[in-house]
């Protein structure tokens, strides 16, 4: 099987160790053990000595009840039965589209976006169509251009809600909209919601999983509940055929998640909200940082974002975004993602949610090394 290079975690992996103000990561602030069981009040040693006695054996094979519980609760429609937990949000959308893609399926998908959501299909043979966003529409879709595209038999619609990298957010209206022109066509609807829930505002963030009888959502504890080390993600759809499909797939590459790490990712969704108030602090203090840096610094603009982690800030300066990246990185030991990435020239993503002071120090750099070129 052929793929593309995964050109965003190939930039991370080479770059992301040696960063002195690392300003590209997606997570919100990650957490160690400790500080989740002080954000719970989670009694830390009980919580180990139920598990130094557990037997380590594959655990719970379609996922542990707790944790498939507390999924449940970030949707309004779905039960335990809905859910397929997996590795990470990464294993989530592999595993969607390793099991219903066939070669020659009509896929579309939008860009940009997460770099799964198109090259994966394409390795399997199917006829990929990009729905492109564009920054006069705030990083939006274009619904005619969707509806042109959506011809009938279309497999699947890919869709990524929060957006990364620019941080736009579909509203109810828009997605019941492609919703609405995926059921048109009898496709399924695969959104990416990893950012779901980082909102700028107060308020439900509505998912494709509650919205479609063939939505399917894709999530995990990395991004929002700052959980990345446990490798916990999870595939939501009420399709109860595109269950089936899953986990006979699923017996062929996974088997089940790690019984510690499903522990942990339970305990943390036992406390969904004080996560979510947690993490939704983080990224509404420091978007208004980063929105106050674009402001005063006349080499650069954005779309601000809505939502999520992450922005695509673009820039004026003569220089490829990998080249700017590099030189910026080694001269300054700022890191951030080149936009080209992202098929975006002339741009950057910048994450704002790992650490104020990562941020603060960081955007100063960039601002040092724009006034040298």
């Amino acid at each position: 099987m052929d793929i593309q290079p995964f050109l965003v975690e190939e930039w991370m992996n080479a770059y992301e160790t040696g960063a002195k103000y690392n300003i590209a990561e997606t997570c919100v602030d990650s957490i160690s053990l400790d500080e989740l069981f002080r954000l719970t009040g989670e009694s830390r040693d009980a919580f180990f000595a139920r598990f130094a006695a557990r037997r380590l054996s594959y655990g719970d094979i379609e996922g542990l009840p707790a944790l498939k519980k507390g999924i449940c609760g970030l949707y309004h429609t779905l039960q335990p039965e809905d859910i397929v937990t997996t590795h990470g949000a990464a294993g989530a959308n592999h595993h969607v589209f390793y099991s219903l893609i066939r070669p020659g399926d009509r896929v579309i998908s939008v860009m940009p976006t997460y770099q799964q959501l198109y090259s994966i299909p394409a390795s399997f043979g199917a006829d990929v169509q990009i729905l492109h966003l564009r920054k006069e529409n705030g990083y939006l879709p274009d619904l005619d251009e969707l509806r042109k595209l959506a011809t009938p038999g279309t497999r699947m619609i890919c869709i990524n809600n929060p957006n990364n990298p620019t941080g736009a957010l579909m509203d109810r209206e828009m997605l019941l909209a492609i919703v609405e022109i995926a059921r048109s066509c009898g496709a399924y609807l695969l959104c990416d919601e990893v950012y779901r829930h980082l909102t700028q505002e107060d308020g439900w963030s509505e998912s494709i999983a509650d919205l479609y009888e063939k939505g399917i959502s894709v999530s995990s504890m990395s991004k929002v509940f700052s959980l990345a080390g446990i490798r916990l993600g999870w595939i939501a759809t009420r399709d109860h055929e595109v269950v089936r499909t899953l986990l006979s797939h699923r017996d062929y590459n996974l088997i089940s998640c790690g019984v510690f790490d499903e522990a942990v990712g339970a305990l943390a969704l036992s406390h969904a909200d004080t996560m979510l108030a947690r993490s939704r602090k983080i990224v509404r203090e420091n978007l208004e940082i980063l929105d106050r840096w674009v402001d005063s610094e006349k080499h650069v603009s954005y779309v601000k974002p809505n939502a999520g982690t992450t922005a695509l800030v673009c820039y004026d300066l003569d220089m490829p975004s990998y080249r700017l990246c590099e030189a910026m990185y080694h001269k300054t030991g700022a890191f951030v993602t080149p936009g080209d990435c992202f098929e975006e020239p002339q741009s950057m993503r910048i994450g704002y949610a790992y650490g104020r002071q990562d941020l603060e120090q960081g955007l100063n750099a960039i601002s040092a090394f724009f006034a040298e070129q």
